[in-house]
């Protein structure tokens, strides 16, 4: 082989091995709406920060001017959905969970017994990784974009305020997003 043979070769592999991250996400997001898929924004979002639709069941981490990794989310339920602007103040992995009084008021037979918490694992509702989201006066908001024990949840509105996103999702938004990261949420 040649040296002309060995480049008409190498070209298309090079591109193919360039091109195959996003042809994977791709190709994941035509099986799976919900899937994590690199996508075009509006270029005046912050890089770095999280901006979540909730009508549309989508939140967007910012990676570059006008370009996202957007994630399925399950949000409020219609009276609990929460809007605003906040920044990740925390971040623990497999977090331990306490439901607020109001959560017990509302489903005293769901939630009553574990009014004194729930240990972090996989039966936690809030899945392998939390980010806590605090107001602009530094206080947290008691709104976590977490994990779930419920993946089937995506993608509706179910939760009590907070948003849910499939473990191995939140994992990796977990690992791209420091605290101090402004999130906004519509």
């Amino acid at each position: 082989m040649n040296r002309r043979e060995m480049m008409s070769l190498a070209v298309p592999l090079m591109a193919a091995a360039y091109f195959a991250p996003s042809l994977a996400f791709s190709q994941e997001a035509a099986r799976d709406p919900y899937a994590p898929t690199e996508v075009a924004i509006r270029e005046d979002f912050e890089v770095g920060s999280i901006v979540v639709v909730s009508k549309d069941f989508f939140l967007y981490h910012v990676i570059a001017p006008g370009r996202a990794v957007r994630y399925g989310v399950a949000v409020g339920a219609a009276e609990l959905v929460w809007k605003g602007r906040a920044t990740v103040g925390r971040k623990v992995e497999w977090p331990s969970w306490t439901p607020t009084p109001e959560m017990i008021k509302r489903k005293p037979q769901q939630y009553g017994k574990w009014a004194d918490g729930m240990p972090g694992g996989p039966q936690n509702p809030l899945g392998a990784r939390a980010l806590y989201l605090y107001n602009d006066k530094g206080q947290d908001t008691a709104i976590r974009i977490h994990g779930t024990t419920e993946p089937g949840s995506i993608g509706r509105a179910v939760s009590n305020g907070c948003l849910r996103m499939r473990n191995e999702a939140v994992m990796a938004l977990y690992d791209q997003v420091p605290i101090g990261t402004p999130v906004y949420v519509y």
